[in-house]
């Protein structure tokens, strides 16, 4: 294998979502959009003073970055699915005229927004506008995120209105059209609120960044790298899975586009070492579904929850490290487990890319990440950091010769992130109607109060429930989507009623909504890669499910115990770390059958249920932290594991050797 080509054989992730292909002058639009808003935010955030017409106030800011990005759904997502796919028809033009010149308005009239307060009382042809405004948003909305999201938010947003005719436990404040739509379209706290605000002042960097490794053939090395170093071992290419899935997803935070770009050349690599169909689509799966939880740069969700929470970036990726990291080693002794019991090889040498020549051509690649990093942790500049590793690796990329740029290769680099921006604003406009309606009711008040009296009092039933919740939410919405929404909702009686950490809650949160991907029915990121494997969706379902079967506890050890998430003192984290990582390997080990250093687990057709069983229990009540909402205390949790891990691994010791003397003799 010869430096596999990630571009030559992936699907289009975009045929996938639907995307319309812009011809004639039309793909100038986004492109030009793109360069305008790159332009505007480094204006900002760098506090230069030269397009102060565009910067001159931070709400004036938010709404320029609307009216440059939510127009473009109206060119790059048709209808419908039978709407025409390879241009624009005229009523999608107009309506992409009118859209910007709605949004327009508003970041023209910013200044008296702010200053005459009319959220609470505009000029007449201001509410029309509202009305407009509101109308826009929320066909933007259905058009990028899907019908799902399009309802959910359309009747959300209409909830300050009817609020006075529903039963009591959900009712708010009551507000007339008028209001509700100077509200959403005028204030901070709706369309312009947090998960707004957190694009425009986070957000655009990262993705710039994400876009530039992508067309800089930042993915290629990430893949030829896992495949010199780890191709070659014991199961090998679902190892490479691992690995390269991890770093694609710091670019494009996405699972689907995860799988589509890593998978068509993992999963035909499992499949020549002997993994089956289905399990080589779940390894991939549960691959790219921790790449996007995996710093330093996750996916657009994370500076959402930092904007949240009030804290840096750094400090979000840093609190997802060690989760990130069990979940990986996770599945990393799964898979090494399963290829020692059914003995799979690595590939041969020779067909792998030459580790030193991928180095040689892509080391700027490891380069700007560590500048990266040393910006985010180091220097504390999170909004402006992203922009100077996408300058120095655009420099360094156009100085060496292999992945120079040439014109049409900076027209599809702003396409792309056009694209990418233009999706991600207009779900975060709906999503920030939905969270204004909570807000003008003052119902994302009374539903934590709501949460922990059906509850009864109890955090674990109450973890539960938002377990539950989110995993629902993470169906219909995008992880995004979801994680706002809960954030509002259920975040509070965490913190609040509970006592429970706030970072370790928002993460809660983002770990279950993202477990639909590889959960069946749903399994979004199973599905795609049992498209790449020819396998039969549902069961590549369940193998993605097993597989990634520690990532449905580790948002519970870390909310139970937050020195996880390296909150607390350096002897609790390095005890807490220790047990988590003993833990993980026993669960990993028990449910593929085969523990390092003891062997196979399967020796005895009778046996090997009990002892895995055993094995499982032990992990568990090793790595879940005694007291607090747990009844039992650390100390009595590790004589339960150890109680159960020394018979376990005393009868799998026995049972190995009873079956080596029978086939010796």
């Amino acid at each position: 294998m010869s430096q596999p080509d990630a571009h030559a054989t992936a699907p289009d992730p975009e045929a996938i979502s639907g995307v319309r292909t812009l011809n004639g002058y039309w793909p100038w639009v986004p492109r030009l959009a793109t360069l305008v808003l790159t332009l505007i935010t480094l204006d900002y955030l760098l506090n230069l003073g030269l397009l102060t017409v565009f910067t001159r106030r931070e709400s004036q800011f938010f709404y320029t970055v609307v009216t440059l990005m939510l127009p473009l759904v109206y060119l790059l997502w048709p209808a419908s699915g039978r709407a025409r796919r390879d241009g624009v028809p005229l009523y999608d033009a107009a309506l992409f005229l009118f859209a910007a010149g709605v949004c327009g308005f508003f970041a023209y009239n910013a200044a008296p927004i702010v200053d005459r307060g009319w959220e609470y009382g505009a000029p007449d042809y201001a509410v029309y506008v509202s009305f407009l405004f509101w109308v826009v948003v929320l066909e933007a909305a259905r058009r990028a995120g899907g019908w799902t999201i399009g309802v959910i938010v359309a009747l959300a947003s209409i909830f300050p209105i009817v609020t006075a005719d529903l039963p009591g436990p959900i009712q708010g404040f009551p507000a007339t059209p008028s209001q509700t739509a100077m509200y959403h379209a005028m204030s901070r706290e709706s369309i312009m609120g947090i998960p707004l605000q957190a694009f425009a002042n986070l957000v655009i960097g990262f993705l710039l960044f994400g876009v530039a490794l992508q067309h800089t053939g930042g993915g290629r090395f990430f893949i030829n790298l896992a495949f010199g170093l780890l191709g070659h071992v014991r199961g090998g290419p679902a190892k490479v899975a691992i690995f390269s899935s991890g770093l694609m997803g710091s670019m494009s935070g996405s699972v689907i586009t995860n799988v589509l770009t890593t998978g068509v050349l993992s999963i035909p690599a499992m499949r020549r070492v002997g993994f089956s169909r289905s399990y080589a689509g779940g390894v991939e799966a549960c691959a790219s579904t921790g790449g996007v939880l995996m710093p330093p740069v996750m996916g657009a969700t994370a500076f959402v929850m930092a904007t949240f929470l009030n804290v840096p970036y750094g400090h979000i990726a840093l609190a997802a490290a060690v989760p990130s990291i069990l979940y990986f080693l996770g599945l990393f002794i799964q898979i090494d487990a399963y290829a020692a019991r059914h003995d799979l090889k690595g590939l041969p040498a020779a067909e792998l890319p030459p580790l030193k020549r991928t180095l040689k051509e892509g080391w700027y690649f490891i380069f700007v990440f560590i500048l990266l990093i040393w910006m985010l942790f180091f220097l504390r500049r999170e909004a402006i950091a992203p922009f100077y590793a996408t300058a120095l690796l655009l420099v360094i990329n156009q100085i060496l010769p292999y992945q120079r740029w040439g014109w049409q290769e900076v027209l599809d680099f702003f396409s792309a992130a056009g694209k990418l921006f233009a999706e991600l604003i207009a779900i975060l406009a709906g999503v920030g109607l939905l969270v204004g309606a909570l807000s003008m009711t003052g119902l994302s008040g009374t539903i934590a109060n709501d949460l922990i009296f059906l509850a009864g009092g109890s955090t674990l039933v109450l973890l539960l429930m938002g377990a539950l919740t989110s995993f629902i939410m993470g169906i219909g919405m995008t992880v995004t989507a979801a994680y706002i929404f809960l954030a509002v909702a259920l975040a509070p009686a965490l913190i609040q009623g509970a006592g429970m950490n706030p970072m370790a809650v928002h993460l809660f949160i983002l770990y279950w909504g993202m477990l639909s991907f590889i959960t069946p029915p749903v399994a979004l990121g199973a599905f795609a890669a049992a498209t790449i494997a020819g396998s039969r969706p549902m069961e590549t379902g369940l193998q993605a499910m097993r597989l990634g079967s520690v990532i449905y506890f580790i948002p519970f050890l870390f909310v139970l115990n937050p020195a996880l998430i390296l909150q607390g003192s350096a002897a609790e984290i390095v005890v807490v770390m220790a047990q988590a990582l003993v833990g993980v390997l026993l669960i990993a080990s028990a449910l593929q059958g085969y523990l390092i250093f003891v062997g196979s687990l399967c020796a005895s057709a009778v046996l090997q249920w009990p002892i895995r069983i055993m094995l499982v229990i032990a992990g568990v009540a090793i790595a879940v932290p005694g007291g607090g909402p747990v009844a039992l205390s650390n100390g009595q949790m590790l004589a339960i594991s150890a109680v159960m891990l020394v018979p376990g691994i005393a009868l799998a010791l026995w049972t190995g050797r009873r079956a080596q003397g029978i086939q010796a003799g």
